[in-house]
């Protein structure tokens, strides 16, 4: 006679408790940028993320390839930044996809320009004033205080999506804003210490956080934005009485470098060249891990300043 084995009480009970949690469908997400798809992998860990862009690229910039195509074809929300920052691309890869779901004012497309208020909006642009966006800087993700608004939205935007799922995200949800208040109180320490300070910049990458963190961005590498540095124009900066109280020159990683090393060699302030997104990599591989690692080479820097 054949034994039939018999399950521990215990076992028993954790598949039967297994098999009472809601089916889990599949769910497709496309990311425009690495720092929607670090909020969505908080919320729904279990879901496909197609990510178009990385830390290395300008979003600005992006080929509607035909992989991504495919993949926004298949998707059931699409998460991009708006404000016109993949004004270049972003409507040629809806067209093509032809994913009825994700269209403008559809549930499938979430722009996370729309669920804040944006910094220096403009009522006329023109080509004159290089690449401006007439909604505002669109590189809010570095907004300490507009990052929890945009992922309460996205919150029910996914909840509505997945109604199963509702409570697993809130949860979720839920732990990450204690990790991002607990970030938040770090980066406040920090912001005593740096208020006050200033920084050379290249572009609006970092803007929010700076203005948050109290240090001004008197110069600019780009002549205007979107436009590479030039040598007349970085002349000028030489010749600014700015630049002997910055404390150094911040750039993104994507970024080219040229106009920063010779703004550097010539008047003796560092270069930092950090990630302008997440990267996936240890210590850069949620949007609080960067912007502590960001605060944390700010700080650095200006020690190094004091002490010299």
């Amino acid at each position: 006679m054949a034994i039939k084995p018999r399950l521990p009480g215990y076992a028993l009970g954790l598949i039967l408790c297994l098999l009472a949690l809601p089916a889990q469908a599949g769910l497709r997400v496309f990311a425009c940028e690495p720092e929607w798809a670090a909020l969505a992998r908080a919320l729904v860990p279990e879901a496909d993320i197609t990510t178009a862009t990385s830390y290395l690229q300008d979003p600005h910039y992006i080929e509607a390839r035909p992989s991504l195509i495919a993949a926004m074809s298949r998707a059931d929300i699409a998460l991009c930044t708006g404000a016109s920052l993949e004004g270049g691309w972003l409507p040629t890869l809806l067209q093509r996809a032809a994913n009825p779901v994700i269209q403008p004012g559809r549930e499938g497309l979430f722009l996370a320009a729309e669920q804040v208020e944006l910094h220096s909006a403009h009522d006329h642009v023109d080509r004159s004033m290089g690449d401006v966006h007439p909604e505002g800087n669109p590189h809010v993700h570095l907004a300490p205080d507009r990052v929890p608004v945009i992922m309460a939205a996205l919150v029910q935007r996914l909840q509505a999506l997945q109604p199963a799922s509702a409570a697993a995200i809130q949860t979720r949800y839920v732990r990450w804003r204690v990790r991002w208040n607990n970030l938040r109180s770090q980066w406040q320490a920090a912001a005593s210490q740096l208020e006050g300070r200033s920084v050379v910049v290249q572009h609006a990458s970092f803007a929010y956080l700076l203005r948050w963190l109290g240090i001004a961005m008197p110069l600019d590498l780009e002549p205007k934005p979107g436009l590479p540095p030039s040598a007349g124009h970085l002349n000028t900066l030489l010749g600014s009485p700015e630049l002997e109280r910055v404390s150094a020159i911040l750039i993104a990683s994507h970024q080219g470098n040229r106009g920063a090393q010779w703004l550097s060699e010539q008047s003796g302030k560092p270069v930092l060249t950090l990630p302008g997104t997440v990267t996936g990599e240890p210590g850069t591989d949620t949007l609080g891990d960067l912007i502590s690692r960001i605060v944390s080479a700010l700080l650095e820097t200006a020690g190094d300043q004091s002490g010299g």
